[in-house]
């Protein structure tokens, strides 16, 4: 307490030197706070990358303290009384700040009052088990040995709700947890947009999966196997690289669980290879790359301020869904690639045709795993993890049932019951670090991906045949314009009124999902 008191008495002091401070030399000061506190974090995203891809098991231990210090360091820099003084003259002095510098001082304040909120001891603690989580996830994935990891879960959900607590969200925790990623929207919205997507989506799953040409998509699929890794590495490099990606700024590697981390300098993306599955590495390093792209098309100059941070994981994963879905899975993505994929895997690739081909692309497979999901079927995915959570949050259901009644939502929802815990509630790394309320926000982002999409085509109906010659680049400038230079200026529910002109809502998605679809498999 009298670390704080002390912190309170010395920003008081600076508040009123400050006090005479014109805001230019105020703001300027700020920013350079900011972007100190920002590098901190990206200390702490490339201790997170590196546990995923390098660390020995033996290291375990030690990173979870690395990850606890790092923390602890980071939170002291962004709770710093200077920043708070130096917010109150800028607010005070508001009326000679431009619209930007607004901008960044009113998310930062929102940013400060946040880790001022939060106790340091609790932010090591929180930072410490986060690192634990995962290597107890990892090991209880091995061995499908839930059980094991129930006590790590339960600790991650108490110290979910202590942070809603601390920072005034009691009796709302799982609304805290969905602003936290997605700044605005709560558990009535999601519920709302996730009922109406379910009407309409189950019908169409039906529809397709009863299609005879089903069968021949599946067998189409069940042919590419045999694929070598560093062909399939090769590969994926080369599309990457075709739809935008930098990799003077970037670079990707192999992970348990594919994910992308890091900043537009240094995005760290991952991916996992199969040999007899290639389309799933390919997939997921497209969705990785498309998180690359939006923090490479961030404003380097404003990176840790408003500026120059993304607005949200909805809008994030509206535009790694995109080029995973939307592009890279169109008629015009595969008339460029295809050449290159036979001429690297002839021997895997001679008893396909091209349509045959596309169908393997656009397979619509019911699955018990998330990651390996169709693009029409994931979302129901989506909604079962959504429900888990609201009744984890609720107090309705106790960590310890969680596997039963996985198996029970798996079985109505998704129309599959998994018969191991590995394949089931234990399939996704989430949890393992408190990432609570993330899981909307890839349905919210395919939403919005399809709601961009056709705004483009609006825009550019030739997008197609520009992508059949190889060339991405008015689309990414687009969406370099519309979203990444944007920061923070907009939510992603603002987002989608301001670009597409429409709420952000489920009719989009649904028209692209029966247009592609309906045409492969019922029409």
């Amino acid at each position: 307490m009298a670390e704080w008191r002390q912190r309170a008495r010395l920003g008081d002091a600076r508040c009123s030197k400050l006090a005479g401070m014109t805001t230019e030399p105020a703001f300027a000061e700020l920013t350079t706070l900011l972007k100190r506190t920002h590098a901190l974090g990206t200390v702490a995203e490339l201790l997170g990358w590196d546990e995923q891809v390098n660390l020995p098991p033996g290291g375990a231990e030690q990173r979870a303290a690395q990850h606890a210090a790092v923390a602890e360091v980071h939170h002291a820099a962004a709770s710093a009384g200077r920043i708070g003084a130096l917010l109150g003259a800028l607010e005070a002095g508001a009326g000679g700040l431009t619209p930007d510098e607004r901008l960044v001082v009113a998310h930062a304040r929102k940013d400060y009052e946040r880790a001022t909120k939060l106790p340091a001891e609790f932010v090591r603690e929180k930072a410490a088990q986060s690192s634990r989580g995962y290597h107890a996830w990892v090991r209880a994935k091995a061995a499908d040995d839930f059980a094991s990891f129930v006590p790590v879960l339960e600790k991650n959900v108490e110290l979910a709700k202590r942070e809603a607590a601390y920072l005034g969200w009691s009796g709302r925790e799982y609304d805290y947890m969905l602003d936290k990623h997605d700044p605005g929207l709560t558990t009535v919205a999601v519920d709302r947009l996730f009922g109406e997507l379910k009407r309409e989506l189950v019908p169409l799953v039906r529809a397709i999966t009863a299609s005879p040409t089903a069968g021949r998509a599946k067998a189409a699929e069940t042919t590419l196997r045999g694929f070598p890794v560093e062909g399939q590495r090769a590969f994926l490099r080369e599309v990457t690289e075709l739809i935008g990606f930098d990799y003077e700024r970037g670079r990707i590697d192999v992970s348990l669980h594919p994910f992308c981390s890091g900043t537009g300098s240094d995005v760290r993306m991952t991916t996992r290879f199969k040999v007899d599955e290639p389309l799933d590495s390919l997939f997921a390093s497209i969705h990785e790359t498309g998180h690359g792209l939006y923090e490479q098309g961030l404003p380097a100059a404003q990176a840790g301020t408003a500026l120059g941070q993304h607005a949200g994981m909805a809008v994030h994963e509206s535009q790694s869904r995109l080029w995973e879905n939307q592009v890279a899975r169109s008629r015009g993505f595969w008339r460029n690639v295809e050449p290159r994929l036979r001429a690297l895997f002839p021997t895997q690739t001679a008893g396909l045709t091209g349509e045959e081909l596309y169908l393997a692309v656009n397979l619509v497979e019911p699955t018990l795993v998330r990651v390996e999901a169709d693009e029409v079927t994931y979302n129901l995915h989506i909604i079962l993890r959504f429900e888990m959570e609201k009744k984890l949050f609720s107090g309705e259901l106790a960590v310890r049932d969680l596997p039963a009644a996985w198996c029970a939502a798996s079985r109505e929802i998704v129309g599959l019951e998994p018969s191991t815990d590995r394949a089931g509630v234990l399939q996704d790394v989430h949890w393992s670090d408190g990432a609570f309320g993330y899981f909307p926000s890839y349905c919210l982002g395919n939403l919005l991906a399809a709601q961009l999409w056709y705004r483009a085509l609006t825009l550019r109906p030739g997008l197609e045949e520009e992508f059949a010659r190889g060339d991405f680049s008015w689309l990414l400038a687009w969406l370099r314009a519309e979203v990444h230079t944007q920061g923070r200026r907009f939510d992603a529910l603002e987002l989608a009124r301001r670009v597409t002109g429409e709420e952000l809502s489920p009719r989009a998605f649904v028209r692209y999902l029966r247009e592609r679809y309906g045409a492969l498999y019922v029409n």
